[in-house]
């Protein structure tokens, strides 16, 4: 809970911020001086690139939610009975143990989201948040092209 408030703080403060760079651009722009405009129009990029990283970051979160969930569910998610740091994060070493298991069920069902979503899970377990990125987002694309045409 307290990590969804915070993304929810820090979302809010991006786009304060992106809101702020605009309006300083378009001062820019207006101000008639050349290399005043001329940072304007560099600036102006800024906000663009982070509203597209914010919506895009809302949108894969949400959906692996979703995935999470449903997962659940179905009583596919995998028991979190790793061993836990003084800090409350899982043991790396620990969940590296446990990761060739997921790593041979996708290699055995490459197709199923399911099986790329608990890698996903187990990659972050691991602490290596760039494959487990990467692997959820190849489970939320298995799991689109999956659903039935509505």
């Amino acid at each position: 809970m307290i990590s969804r408030i915070s993304a929810v703080v820090m979302a809010v403060l991006l786009v304060l911020y992106l809101v702020v760079v605009t309006q300083y651009a378009i001062a820019l722009l207006g101000s008639g001086d050349g290399v005043a405009v001329a940072m304007g129009a560099a600036l102006i990029v800024l906000p663009l690139v982070g509203a597209w990283a914010l919506i895009s970051e809302v949108i894969f979160v949400s959906r692996a939610q979703r995935l999470v969930a449903r997962l659940g569910d179905e009583g596919g998610l995998p028991v979190d009975d790793l061993p836990r740091l003084p800090s409350g994060r899982i043991d790396a070493r620990a969940a590296d143990l446990e990761f060739p298991v997921y790593k041979a069920a996708v290699e055995a069902n490459p197709e199923s989201w399911r099986d790329w979503l608990r890698l996903g899970l187990a990659y972050d377990a691991s602490a290596d948040r760039r494959r487990a990125r990467w692997s959820v987002r190849r489970a939320i694309a298995l799991e689109r092209r999956q659903r039935p045409a509505r």
